[in-house]
């Protein structure tokens, strides 16, 4: 990996730990394209490209969450009985995602990272952050449900669950601020079997060198350094500023970032 990479990563983990603290999200979204192309230049095997970035990518989220989770606590509205409640279904879930990402082809799984940052850019482009309502959590079945589903769709797609997280506590009632921090600790349960899934999942895969299966070894150093630097910065601003216009801007780079990936599994 090249000087020139690493310090992309380094710029790339920067922003990535500021939106993950900001938006209680694990920072994948972003993160996950910039690897993608990273490895696309290094000529890394496009069959391996994808999968690469997303389980580097997990990696990475296990830093961003802990270092995001510990400065949401401080402020007192991580909701922590929830979390214990919601952790295991949703690591359970994760562990699926990664285990499926060995059998689901390349250009599935590109396709599926597109689809779900669309969505996400939809959403948060025309809606905005939801905002909460008088509503009491679903049954136990249903939450558990909610939980494993998350934690499947975001291992697949190499994101932290916040962002599924804060559109589904939103629904239930809770602040967006506390949506955002409680959050911020699905990146945990997710990222932690996710990424040990990936490393498993690509043993025996055509890795460049420098990867340990499906996680870069170096491209994790270079953005856990700079979004464990980054992450607490973003969680005070969450706290502290209207995410109104930078939701708008996220919203309009996922949208570009979607559109793009979708175009090269087309072209492809």
């Amino acid at each position: 990996m090249s000087l020139l990479s690493i310090l992309l990563l380094l710029g790339t983990g920067a922003f990535a730990g500021i939106l993950g603290g900001l938006f209680g999200i694990g920072g994948g979204v972003v993160i996950v394209p910039v690897l993608y192309a990273v490895f696309g230049a290094m000529g890394v095997a496009e069959a391996v490209q994808i999968k690469l970035a997303v389980g580097t990518s997990l990696a990475t989220i296990i830093v961003t969450s802990a270092r995001s989770l510990s400065a949401h606590a401080k402020t007192g509205q991580v909701e922590m009985a929830l979390l214990r409640r919601w952790a295991p279904f949703i690591a359970a879930g994760a562990a699926g995602g990664a285990a499926l990402a060995r059998i689901v082809p390349a250009e599935a799984l590109t396709l599926i990272f597109a689809l779900g940052v669309l969505l996400i850019a939809l959403q948060k482009a025309f809606l905005g952050q939801p905002s909460a309502r008088e509503a009491s959590l679903p049954p136990l079945i249903v939450q558990y449900a909610l939980a494993a589903a998350t934690g499947l769709a975001s291992a697949l797609m190499g994101i932290g669950g916040g962002v599924f997280g804060v559109l589904i506590l939103t629904s239930f009632g809770r602040s967006v601020h506390r949506a955002v921090a409680t959050a911020a600790g699905f990146g945990l349960a997710i990222a932690v079997p996710g990424a040990i899934g990936f490393v498993l999942a690509g043993q025996g895969a055509p890795v460049p060198p420098g990867a340990y299966g499906y996680v870069h070894l170096v491209g994790f150093a270079s953005l856990a350094v700079a979004t464990a630097v980054t992450a607490p910065l973003g969680a005070r601003l969450a706290h502290s500023l209207s995410a109104a216009l930078l939701t708008r801007l996220f919203a309009i780079y996922l949208l570009i970032t979607g559109l793009l990936l979708i175009r090269d599994v087309v072209a492809g």
